[in-house]
């Protein structure tokens, strides 16, 4: 059993605190939107492992990845520090951590100019090669995604009707396909209304607006 604290879109008074380490966590998640120096207090104080995906109001991640040494590299040069430090870059990309297996799609529809958002077409594609990469790393190593990490939620489960909170019709094939336990996402905000769990065949998906502590059993092939 892997213990998750997944976060996203709201800062959270009482993590931003020594009171976060009660939660005992073995993997921490971020779902985008949130400050980067939050994320950094948080993964510090826990340190645990911690995967992120980008939100439609983060900078922009695109084309980074990491050298031979860990040192971000975009175009072959020199990046600086690009995303939170201590945590793994999950999106477009498969990331084990603590134990489980992660594949992240970051970004909202396009509403408005800006880095992180993409129309259905465009995430269409991404969702293609995420799904690519997993069935590679399956083949590899016979194991398949146990989390599915998104900023957007897919559409028709738990987005909104107005146009920056529609949610992408690409992750219903992505999840048909890879079959996560669970699927969790950011950027529906609850504004005081709970948001159920849904589900889509066998994968939960949950909104973790703020912050959800979630338990994953042992995945069983």
């Amino acid at each position: 059993m892997t213990r998750v604290l997944a976060v996203a879109d709201e800062v959270v008074e009482s993590l931003w605190s020594e009171r976060v380490r009660a939660l005992e966590p073995d993997l921490l998640v971020g779902c985008g939107d949130l400050p980067f120096d939050y994320l950094e207090y948080l993964v510090s104080t826990l340190n645990v492992p911690a995967v992120f995906v980008p939100g439609n109001h983060d900078a922009d991640v695109s084309g980074v990845r990491e050298s031979r040494a860990g040192l971000p590299l975009r175009d072959g040069l020199p990046a600086g520090q690009v995303g939170p430090a201590g945590f793994s870059n999950a999106d477009r990309r498969i990331v084990d951590a603590a134990g489980v297996r992660l594949a992240g799609l970051g970004g909202s529809l396009r509403y408005r100019p800006g880095p992180n958002q993409y129309s259905q077409r465009e995430l269409g594609r991404r969702a293609r090669a995420l799904q690519r990469r997993a069935s590679w790393r399956h083949w590899r190593d016979g194991r398949g995604v146990d989390v599915l990490l998104t900023h957007a939620p897919p559409a028709g489960v738990g987005d909104e009707e107005d146009p920056p909170h529609r949610g992408f019709t690409a992750l219903h094939g992505l999840v048909a396909r890879l079959r996560p336990a669970l699927l969790l996402h950011g950027h529906i905000h609850p504004h005081g209304v709970p948001r159920p769990d849904r589900m889509m065949g066998d994968t939960k998906v949950c909104n973790v607006v703020g912050y959800r502590l979630i338990e994953i059993p042992d995945r069983q092939e």
